[in-house]
């Protein structure tokens, strides 16, 4: 479905769309690569310092007691896009995304509801003909990607910069649909979700003690730099002191880095995810423990053939499948 709730027309029948009522735009032809396998810019790797909560400085804490089921569900989110056409050297962008939670019952995962999915069109508006918007009503809604900045200027029309902000757009209906399927889970249910990715881009599940983050990719690290050697040393089964994150543009949440396996004959990233809670009253320690209990304990069955097997939690691989399929 588009945003709007209007039936949304998949990519070959968007692409024949397009050929027949703009003209002007040269669709593509053959099978284009999606946009989320092309090299773009990413954010640059970098330290940020945070706040330690249950230490002077970020120090190994192995977590005690055995591995413990906790979580009631997995929620995970993908996204899908490719060019439909070019007006010119603006990209006009067909792109998908869903999201999916997946339940615990009886020690199996079966679907929560049904999958969140939107279809949407991505296009620099300025840039591309008028027609665009109507010729698509009633099949998909227009996303624009050139929109001005503070001062009023529009996006340079290099094509490269316009696929990127293509992307993004994608990106940020992506985690929409992630946030709103969370948040109807937590008005639904009682049970703790993991979810697959930080919390803090939505204060709602920033503050909600039943959510808990796990993010698999450290662009950022929250460490300082005399801390760097405690993280890369970590052991399979530790994690470290808990700390706050606090950024102008996210919501504050409590943090910890845990280590699920053995990182010998690895990088010294192998193995490694950061947890988010909601920053609240509860004991930073036990709740910390407690958590990564949780955690350890779902890192089995292994999440393979898939390469991140290492950090990929069995129930978010889990959701994964489900919306390949329904995609």
């Amino acid at each position: 479905m588009s945003a709007a709730g209007s039936p949304a027309a998949g990519f070959r029948s968007a692409l024949r769309l397009l050929a027949d009522r703009l003209p002007e735009v040269r669709p593509v032809a053959g099978a284009p690569a999606l946009l989320e396998q092309l090299p773009g810019d990413q954010e640059p790797p970098h330290l940020m310092d945070a706040e330690v909560l249950e230490d002077a400085t970020l120090r190994a804490r192995p977590v005690p007691g055995d591995p413990e089921p906790g979580f009631a569900a997995f929620l995970d989110g993908t996204q899908r896009s490719r060019v439909l056409g070019w007006a010119g050297p603006a990209p006009v962008v067909y792109g998908e995304v869903a999201a999916a939670i997946r339940v615990r019952v009886e020690r199996r995962l079966v679907a929560w509801g049904t999958p969140l999915i939107e279809r949407h069109l991505y296009a620099p508006l300025p840039y591309v003909p008028a027609g665009l918007t109507s010729a698509f009503a009633g099949a998909l809604d227009v996303v624009d990607t050139a929109r001005a900045d503070a001062d009023g200027a529009l996006p340079a029309r290099h094509p490269a910069l316009l696929l990127e902000r293509a992307k993004v757009a994608v990106s940020r209906d992506r985690e929409m649909v992630e946030r709103r399927l969370a948040e109807r889970w937590c008005d639904a249910e009682g049970g703790t979700l993991l979810v697959d990715g930080g919390l803090g881009a939505s204060e709602a599940l920033a503050r909600t003690a039943t959510v808990v983050g796990l993010v698999k990719t450290h662009r950022t690290l929250f460490v300082s730099d005399e801390a760097l050697d405690t993280l890369a040393a970590l052991p399979r089964g530790a994690r470290t002191s808990a700390f706050r994150i606090t950024t102008g543009v996210r919501a504050p949440v409590r943090s910890w880095y845990l280590r699920l396996r053995e990182p010998a004959g690895h990088d010294v990233l192998w193995g490694l995810v950061r947890v988010e809670t909601a920053d609240d009253a509860s004991p930073p320690t036990a709740r910390a423990d407690a958590v990564s209990r949780w955690i350890l304990a779902e890192s089995a069955p292994l999440a393979v053939p898939d390469a991140r097997w290492d950090r990929l939690l069995y129930g978010v691989w889990n959701a994964e499948q489900t919306m390949r399929a329904v995609l």
